[in-house]
């Protein structure tokens, strides 16, 4: 269950992000509107994680799949380009995140 929880709460940390680049220095009431209730939602099952899960191991997944995740969106959503520094920096943080689920002894399965 602690990883589903993890994935709702990167889930809508992604969501949260992309509306805080719509937001427009929240400027814009819906998507700012968005952002907090994103990140809200995100921090609380985060918490939800860490009762079970330890904090760095928590903390490196959620904030490595949304940096990959909001990347992804950044290109698809707002055209913004990639190149071979960034693809591979983003293909380290995915094989960072293998690592850590299938040889680390810290990450509770």
């Amino acid at each position: 269950m602690p990883y589903l929880f993890l994935a709702v709460a990167v889930a809508f940390e992604t969501v949260a992000t992309s509306a805080l680049k719509l937001s427009e220095g929240f400027t814009r009431p819906w998507p700012s509107l968005v952002v907090v209730l994103g990140y809200a939602v995100s921090f609380y099952f985060l918490s939800l994680t860490l009762l079970s899960v330890p904090v760095g191991v928590a903390y490196a997944l959620w904030s490595g799949l949304g940096i990959v995740l909001i990347t992804g969106i950044g290109w698809t959503l707002f055209g913004q380009r990639l190149d071979a520094p960034a693809l591979i920096g983003l293909g380290l943080i995915l094989a960072g995140i293998v690592v850590m689920q299938v040889f680390s002894k810290t990450v509770s399965h």
